[in-house]
């Protein structure tokens, strides 16, 4: 809004107050785009209106025309606003001016039915206006014809020596006693300021009942610096107030106003478009596209939102343009490149999500990050396409890579148990076997050596194995004792608070020691890792040590 502004602004700083009747229509240009881009701006209407008076040839016929337009495209826009008061009081003077009575009594009969801040000052002037002057001259011919009829028939029954039509007549000719015409013109203000006080009664019951919200709105206008939280609550109730009690009209212009001073916050964008899904699959496609092109470029939720809004319309090719073009603006958001890959997998484009994850694990800035993604391409190999042996090479080739990723191992040893575990059974050792003799910390390898031996109690097909996983266990278990006994001695600090200490993402390992739920959430897991060991196997019980 400011920007329109501070363009005819500038003209008059240079002290040349006619230099806009030059360049009337690169000015009026950019009066449109700014009433374009925000039509619920009283203010900029104003000026515009302003503008307009000043440069238009008051000789030409076409400018009252031109004029009365402007206003009116003005109230249309902005005039349910609840502080459009003054817009309207500026349309009512400059139809007094032009003598247009009529229009005058036009333009109050449809504000004393908006909800405004000033509804009592309209309500008095209106009053005012009838009071000064003549029922024909404000009233049209089909109104003055009509009230007339009515006060004529009301008149005939008022008592038995009144007759019907001869007290006053029923069209349009003069009264020629004067004392019956001041009874006319005096029944017909009245009459016509009763029509009006019902509803100002109904309008001010329905201002009392936004009059705290608006109170309570401090910032109207758009500004970088953050609302305040109660400002944002008072936003939230009011909406939500106007959406259960108002009309539709209303609840649009209050969104309007609310996405004005709320700007960058997505919650009203995303509230606003919702509620239009209701209404208008245009108008949820309009709130989208400001937001995400205008006020809100850099917001991945909206997107989200807007694109998932497009794939549900059955507009796939617009869902992946806005993924995609979010996704180069803001480069390495991991949720924007997922929502590409299931787009694309919900759609049977298989290749086309694979090709994307492929990429992201070669484009990654880091470790961590092409093991995320890494792990995600083998579940979809695996989970969709039903390859294990491509999915089983990614995670492989990722834990060559990350070699202390604990993560890159559960799901390597998921994908093995999920197939049939007698055939399968050398590579779930071989699994087990990586990360055992990787480099983990030594409290992360003795829990997958735990692992192992469970599995070959339970499913294992040769004894000597189960033997051999045994003491490779024993051994693990005497190592942590003895970097336990060095740490107690001084000599050297605990291998598992080392390991916190340089890498604190390796916190998440305790989820195999103890609270195996910690990752479930995004990775979900199978349960055969869960069990929840609170002391190591103690096989000790059952074999004496050589």
């Amino acid at each position: 809004m400011q920007g329109p502004l501070r363009f005819e602004d500038q003209d008059s700083a240079r002290g040349d107050q006619n230099i806009a009747m030059f360049y009337p229509t690169s000015t009026q240009m950019v009066y449109r785009r700014g009433l374009q881009a925000i039509p619920l701006s009283v203010d900029l209407w104003i000026h515009y209106i302003n503008f307009l008076k000043e440069t238009l040839d008051p000789a030409d016929p076409e400018t009252n025309t031109t004029i009365r337009g402007a206003y009116e495209h003005a109230v249309l826009a902005a005039g349910t606003d609840f502080r459009s008061d003054r817009l309207w009081e500026m349309y009512i003077n400059w139809e007094n001016d032009q003598g247009n009575l009529r229009e005058v009594t036009s333009i109050y009969d449809r504000i004393l039915g908006i909800p405004t801040q000033l509804y009592s000052h309209h309500f008095q002037r209106f009053k005012e206006h009838i009071q000064n002057n003549l029922p024909r001259d404000f009233l049209t011919t089909e109104q003055f014809v009509q009230l007339r009829r009515e006060l004529a028939s009301v008149n005939g029954h008022s008592g038995e020596e009144a007759q019907p039509g001869d007290d006053l007549p029923s069209g349009t000719e003069d009264i020629t006693d004067p004392a019956k015409l001041i009874t006319e013109i005096e029944n017909m203000r009245h009459r016509i300021i009763e029509i009006h006080q019902e509803m100002f009664n109904h309008n001010e019951h329905e201002v009392s009942k936004r009059w705290t919200f608006e109170e309570a709105i401090r910032r109207p206008y758009f500004h970088v610096k953050p609302l305040e939280k109660i400002q944002l609550k008072n936003w939230k109730e009011y909406l939500e107030f106007e959406i259960e009690n108002g009309t539709h009209e209303r609840v649009v212009v209050l969104f309007e106003r609310c996405v004005i001073s709320c700007a960058l916050y997505e919650d009203f964008w995303i509230k606003y478009a919702k509620y239009m899904e209701n209404h208008s699959i245009e108008g949820v496609r309009h709130v989208y596209s400001r937001a995400c092109t205008i006020h809100l470029p850099k917001k991945p939720m909206v997107h989200m939102l807007w694109a998932a809004f497009e794939e549900q319309q059955g507009n796939i090719d617009e869902a992946r343009r806005i993924l995609k073009t979010f996704e180069e603006c803001i480069l390495g958001l991991a949720m924007i490149r997922l929502r590409r890959v299931s787009l694309e997998r919900r759609h049977g484009n298989m290749e086309e999500a694979e090709h994307l994850l492929e990429e992201a694990v070669r484009n990654a800035k880091s470790i961590s990050e092409s093991s995320f993604y890494a792990i995600k391409l083998a579940r979809h190999l695996f989970k969709v396409q039903k390859n294990l042996p491509k999915a089983r090479k990614v995670l492989s080739e990722a834990i060559e890579i990350d070699k202390e990723n604990t993560k890159l191992y559960l799901n390597l040893l998921e994908m093995e148990y999920s197939g049939d575990l007698k055939q399968n059974e050398e590579n779930i050792l071989s699994c087990f076997d990586k990360a055992v003799n990787g480099a983990l910390s030594i409290k992360m390898r003795i829990t997958f050596s735990q692992r192992k031996v469970e599995f070959l109690e339970d499913f294992g097909s040769d004894v000597n194995k189960l033997l051999d996983a045994y003491d490779e266990h024993q051994a693990l278990l005497k190592e942590q004792d003895s970097l336990k006994r060095r740490a107690e001695n001084g000599s050297e600090e605990p291998d598992e608070k080392k390991m916190l200490t340089d890498d604190p993402t390796l916190a998440s390992a305790q989820m195999m020691d103890g609270d195996m739920q910690v990752n479930q959430a995004a990775y979900n897991y199978n349960a055969w890792y869960q069990y929840n060991y609170q002391n190591a196997w103690n096989y000790g019980q059952y074999y004496h040590p050589t």
